[in-house]
């Protein structure tokens, strides 16, 4: 990798990278797929929330996280939203901006924005705002989350989960493509000849639609032009073929040129230097993050045979050695007819700091190099 080497002491790791520089970056940036990471600052904090000090604690971590993933030479780094004591993330621009000041390259984006409960001119100016800090690396995954905390919490009813995005997004769009907006909906105060600031330095501001698996999402996403996140946590990939074609189909008969249509990919994930040590090292944190969750939602505790299922050939998890990993994430790329990015959901309680910078490390030292080869 170009580089000058960095000291460990910047980073607090027994982990020393090279660091690459900007122009070094955009040499080396002639890439088939980004790779990167996604985080939801999961705490662990289930039986309530952590005291101040803790809080300092996780959000250094989280930083300290993006900064080294930005040294390894990683493409992307989101960051999720969420409005429960487990989770560190109800305001993730502002996370964000911490982050941009500490990194150089990376692209930061939000995994997902939530959109549904949020104001669309607040998330224009706030993402417009973290452009201007990054220098131009601020992206928005627009989506309506995988948890409704966020509906009672800002006045909204769940029973409009639907109807809310669909003219959120709108708004959103009108917005990104134009300065001065008029606009009238049911959710919000029409809009007359309002300019709208500061203005993004990207123009326009990348904008994806995060979904899970309802057509319809995928539907919408195509005849807007957007590129699509697909968050696959469980399951069989290749399954998700049918959606993406709709996709495709859309957004064409929609009059948008296929090279406008992008499709990422966001999976639980992890990498060791053998798929063995990876697989043992990340289920016992895998089982009891899935296994509190699970309570809530009425599934049962994930055995490590369930565990293996997921974690093998034609499972969802992208999990195992650099090797391993990479064949994983091409042949995903393959049964979804192509892929541009694809992020690591890599939160996990019972990974160790050293653990969690070694599979950085791997995903930019070899993964990345071996996908993009």
């Amino acid at each position: 990798m170009l580089a000058k080497v960095i000291g460990c002491g910047l980073i607090k790791t027994e982990i020393c990278l090279p660091f690459v520089s900007r122009e070094d970056f955009n040499n080396f940036k002639k890439i088939i797929m980004e790779i990167g990471i996604d985080s939801f600052i999961a705490t662990g904090a289930y039986d309530g929330p952590l005291n101040p000090q803790e809080n300092v604690a996780a959000m250094e971590a989280l930083l300290s996280k993006i900064e080294f993933a930005d040294h390894a030479g990683l493409h992307v780094f989101g960051l999720g939203e969420h409005h429960r004591r487990e989770f560190l993330d109800e305001a993730p621009a502002v996370i964000l901006a911490a982050a941009a000041a500490r990194t150089q390259n990376i692209r930061l984006t939000s995994a997902v924005t939530v959109l549904s409960a949020a104001d669309p001119v607040r998330v224009f100016q706030e993402y417009a705002t973290l452009d201007i800090i990054s220098g131009g690396r601020a992206e928005i995954v627009a989506g309506r989350g995988s948890f409704i905390d966020a509906f009672p919490l800002f006045g909204f009813s769940t029973g409009d989960y639907d109807a809310l995005f669909e003219e959120k997004i709108a708004l959103l769009m009108a917005i990104r493509d134009n300065e001065t907006v008029s606009w009238k909906g049911k959710f919000r105060p029409e809009l007359k000849e309002q300019p709208v600031y500061p203005r993004p330095l990207q123009e326009p501001l990348p904008v994806w639609i995060g979904v899970g698996g309802t057509p319809q999402s995928f539907i919408r996403a195509g005849i807007l032009g957007l590129p699509l996140m697909v968050a696959v946590i469980g399951g069989e990939t290749h399954r998700f073929r049918q959606l993406i074609d709709l996709y495709y189909q859309a957004g064409e008969k929609a009059g948008h040129s296929r090279d406008k249509l992008k499709v990422g990919l966001h999976s639980l994930g992890y990498v060791a230097e053998t798929t063995q040590k990876a697989k043992d090292e990340y289920f016992p944190g895998y089982q009891e993050m899935m296994g509190k969750i699970g309570r809530e939602r009425g599934w049962s505790t994930p055995t490590r045979a369930m565990f293996e299922a997921q974690a093998g050939p034609m499972g969802a998890y992208v999990v195992g050695s650099p090797e391993e990993v990479t064949e994983k994430i091409l042949r995903h790329a393959e049964a979804l007819g192509g892929i541009s990015r694809f992020t690591f959901q890599m939160d996990n309680p019972g990974l160790k700091k050293v653990q969690v910078y070694k599979s950085i490390e791997l995903i930019g030292a070899k993964v990345i190099p071996f996908v993009n080869k």
